[in-house]
């Protein structure tokens, strides 16, 4: 079993920035593939960006050019550094990981206030 927790989330004015911590319980090394989801209110789950073994990088087109993925391998917790958040980025955010099975965290609230 993994547990994952995310971190960073909260409440910011249109225009601001975030970044969101998801620490995971064990080495993220050898994952298959990690990445963060949402979901609003009134919607359904999304994919906002996904990140492989590789280091490829996969982004929603709603969030292009305004949220970055990343990892530190040396602290088992990957990020999603966002910016310019507009309303509708709010949302429940979650993180994933892929190590053969998905394990996901609790969520953190993300609400944009415009």
């Amino acid at each position: 079993q993994v547990m994952l927790e995310e971190s960073g989330g909260g409440m910011v004015q249109a225009g601001g920035s975030l970044k969101l911590s998801c620490v995971a319980s064990r080495s993220i090394y050898s994952a298959n593939r990690m990445g963060w989801y949402r979901q609003g209110p009134g919607k359904q789950r999304e994919l906002v960006a996904t990140l492989s073994r590789g280091g490829s990088t996969n982004y929603v087109d709603s969030v292009k050019g305004r949220f970055t993925i990343s990892r530190d391998v040396s602290k088992n917790t990957m990020f999603l550094q966002m910016s310019n958040l507009k309303s509708e980025d709010t949302a429940v955010y979650y993180c994933y990981l892929n190590l053969g099975v998905d394990y996901w965290g609790q969520g953190t609230q993300v609400t944009v206030s415009s």
